[in-house]
């Protein structure tokens, strides 16, 4: 169900989308990185996981019922969701470049590329933090939430609670598809926002599930991810002739690019 979900949702994406004429981008001059939109979304991440911290222990002692724990379809449907986070999105990503590259196709090449380079810069940055804030998983206590220990996160991965890795990821590839799609097809924002978000959400659900992260984990994890995501996109358009972008990206000019969908039902 959940390979069907995503490909479909690949597939509206690009079945009778044929990009025969230019087509304009909204980021088409250089622009400051950061401006005051983004002051405003990083806080309403910072409000979402200070809302969510002090029920971090009911959250997981409530997932971690042995009831809840036992149910085969949330168990498996845990699994697939880890999994979809990391490594799936990091394939996801390859796999669209590779796709845009045998197939001449710059778009296609820049979806992928930039979902990439969003993942991997959002994760460098988590994981930077994950080693210092040296906060302890759940499964080790559920009744302490605030254990945090500066630097500890360097002795084992016991302590690398905070922020979820898997959340920051599945955001990046979120926050960055959907930018990104928004050049081609704007009218479907939403819905492909909608569903890739969700599915990050899911992902970050079940870190919890599993009993890896604390639900303020998993909040941060994606406000990392999108913002990161998102600036990716945006520095990448608004400064066209970047390194990456002209050694990696090849093939035919935008005008003449047709979108084959056959290429683009990908399996998680």
């Amino acid at each position: 169900m959940l390979a069907k979900t995503v490909r479909t949702s690949m597939l509206c994406l690009l079945i009778g989308t044929v990009l025969q004429a230019q087509v304009q981008d909204t980021i088409n001059k250089k622009t400051q990185l950061l401006v005051g939109k983004d002051a405003l979304l990083l806080g309403v991440f910072a409000l979402g996981t200070a809302a969510v911290a002090p029920i971090d222990m009911q959250i997981a002692s409530r997932l971690e019922d042995p009831a809840t724990q036992e149910n085969h379809l949330l168990r498996y449907s845990a699994t697939g969701f880890r999994l979809l986070g990391d490594p799936g999105s990091i394939i996801t990503g390859l796999g669209i470049y590779a796709v845009g590259r045998v197939d001449g196709q710059r778009r296609v090449q820049a979806l992928g590329l930039h979902t990439v380079e969003g993942i991997l810069l959002a994760d460098m940055l988590t994981g930077t933090i994950k080693l210092v804030a040296g906060r302890q998983r759940p499964f080790v206590d559920i009744k302490n939430p605030y254990d945090f220990q500066l630097w500890r996160g360097f002795k084992s991965d016991v302590y690398r609670s905070f922020p979820s890795g898997h959340s920051t990821a599945a955001f990046a590839f979120a926050s960055a598809l959907t930018r990104e799609t928004q050049f081609w097809w704007p009218h479907a924002a939403f819905y492909i926002g909608t569903v890739f978000y969700g599915g990050a959400a899911l992902v970050g659900a079940s870190r919890m599930y599993n009993n890896m992260h604390w639900a303020s984990d998993v909040m941060a994890g994606a406000a990392i991810g999108t913002i990161v995501g998102l600036k990716v996109v945006k520095y990448t358009h608004s400064h066209p002739g970047n390194y990456l972008d002209k050694k990696l990206i090849k093939g035919k000019s935008q005008s003449n690019i047709q979108i084959n969908p056959i290429l683009f039902s990908i399996h998680f």
